[in-house]
């Protein structure tokens, strides 16, 4: 029998913004299952006459896993466990050092106007923390024959090793009369130190936008956002606390003025979505109770409104958090530091307005033309939303992976 033509039209929204959420979810939960993030960082400045000095920090655990994988050391990963649990990391690094110098120079390169420079291990292996996880600290001198500038390359942690599903170099140098930051990942791997000023901040335009793309714990709170406004108005101050709460801890985080363990900031951000898609169906269910008339204009807001722009700030303020965690710069402050982050925040702004722009025209579209099916589909993608919050909020609690 054939389906009656209001039913498809109540229907159809439901499986669009169904298709929207899968498409957004699977790119993430396919990188989640080879893994992490990671953030190499690299200090690089002059060494000697020609020479290239550069302090890298890598992921311990990262680290061992990959050696002992592509390096073919099976018992690095056991033997390196053991030492970071009794607090002597370094003696097993330096045990195994020439097959983790030769596994980190095959994936980061430096060369000289063009000219590759020879790499060779400066001291020991050392030992920090940065956002409460484990780095190694490998320095490296590049033996360059003197240029007037200075090309970097790295490939470090790839793909195929399917341990992380993204890993970022950020290289902080100051050569050849220069001093700033360059951003090397997947799409960019490799910068010189006369790149444009324009090119190096697209690279954190593009950063910013993939972190929102897919960082599927900030989709889903725009998520709940998005289908918890039932104005223009509720999606446009939703969208705009959030915007400024994340932009000022975003901005703080990164230039080092306030810091907020991992540990904190992640289960508060999954328990954040569980929040705002859990307010919308409790408003629902409070103005059909009450037969209240949605009406629009700023003057027309009532407790529940205010105090849903104050939930939604304060919890973009440890949105913001994780972007910074998630860029990952420890640098002292410097203009070109400014700019980047600048830079950074527009491309994950532009990611949120384009998710708005198109999402929330049809959810109003579909209210209009289905006004009682949109309600149920709304709830179904709230609740949705919402469970799927609250088991990351109990996974992240419990450090369960």
């Amino acid at each position: 029998m054939p389906i009656p033509l209001a039913i498809r039209r109540a229907l159809l929204p439901v499986f669009a913004l169904v298709l929207v959420v899968v498409a957004a979810v699977v790119p993430a939960a396919s990188g989640a299952a080879h893994g992490f993030s990671t953030v190499v960082y690299v200090d690089a400045t002059p060494s000697g006459t020609a020479a290239v000095r550069t302090e890298i920090g890598l992921e311990y655990d990262l680290l061992v896993a990959s050696v002992a994988e592509s390096e073919d050391v099976p018992q690095l990963v056991e033997e390196g466990t053991a030492a970071l649990e009794a607090g002597e990391a370094p003696t097993v690094l330096d045990a195994h050092a020439d097959a983790i110098v030769g596994y980190v120079t095959d994936r980061f390169e430096v060369s000289a106007d063009g000219r590759a420079c020879e790499p060779a291990q400066v001291g020991a292996f050392g030992m920090i923390e940065r956002h409460d996880v484990p780095y190694a600290l490998l320095t490296l001198d590049f033996a360059c024959e003197p240029a007037a500038t200075h090309e970097f390359r790295s490939t470090l942690f790839p793909d195929e090793e399917q341990f992380v599903r993204s890993a970022v170099t950020i290289v902080e140098y100051r050569l050849d009369g220069r001093t700033s930051t360059a951003t090397l990942n997947r799409e960019a791997p490799e910068f010189d130190t006369e790149q444009p000023m324009l090119e190096r901040f697209s690279h954190y335009f593009v950063l910013g936008a993939e972190h929102l793309l897919y960082g599927i714990d900030h989709l889903l709170f725009l998520l709940a956002l998005i289908v918890g406004s039932r104005r223009l108005r509720d999606v446009v101050f939703a969208a705009t606390a959030f915007t400024i709460a994340h932009s000022v801890t975003f901005t703080c985080a990164a230039l080092g003025v306030i810091s907020v363990p991992g540990a904190i900031v992640e289960p508060v951000i999954a328990l954040s979505i569980a929040v705002v898609a859990s307010w919308y169906l409790w408003r629902a269910r409070r103005d059909r109770a009450a037969s209240l008339v949605v009406q629009s204009g700023w003057r027309n807001l009532d407790t529940a409104d205010w105090a849903r722009l104050a939930v939604v700030f304060g919890f973009g303020l440890m949105h913001g958090l994780g972007f910074a965690g998630a860029l990952g710069i420890d640098e002292p402050f410097s203009w070109p530091l400014l700019w980047s982050l600048l830079v950074f925040n527009l491309g994950i702004e532009a990611v949120q307005v384009g998710i708005i722009v198109v999402l929330f025209p049809l959810l109003m579209l579909w209210r209009r033309q289905a006004a009682t099916g949109s309600i149920v589909g709304s709830a179904i993608v709230a609740a949705g939303v919402a469970v799927t919050g609250l088991v990351w909020f109990v996974q992240r609690l419990l450090g369960i992976e």
